[in-house]
């Protein structure tokens, strides 16, 4: 299983962005979770096209399977 994390943060300028981050741990908590985004807003390390993130919005984690077929 192959699993994403996509944090949805607010900016500056009102307007939503989202930053997902493949290959986490399956038994990544709300706690991780919330302290990475705020940590993320803290260092204020990443740039929009609507301003600097500021606040959370949201968060998920999306488990992905996929199946690989041998073909002649």
């Amino acid at each position: 299983m192959e699993y994403t994390l996509s944090m949805v943060f607010l900016t500056e300028y009102g307007e939503k962005s989202t930053l997902s981050i493949s290959g986490v741990k399956s038994t990544l908590t709300k706690d991780e979770v919330n302290t990475l985004m705020d940590v993320i807003i803290a260092k204020n390390i990443f740039k929009t096209n609507s301003g600097d993130l500021t606040a959370k919005s949201g968060a998920q984690l999306t488990q992905r399977q996929v199946t690989k077929f041998e073909v002649a």
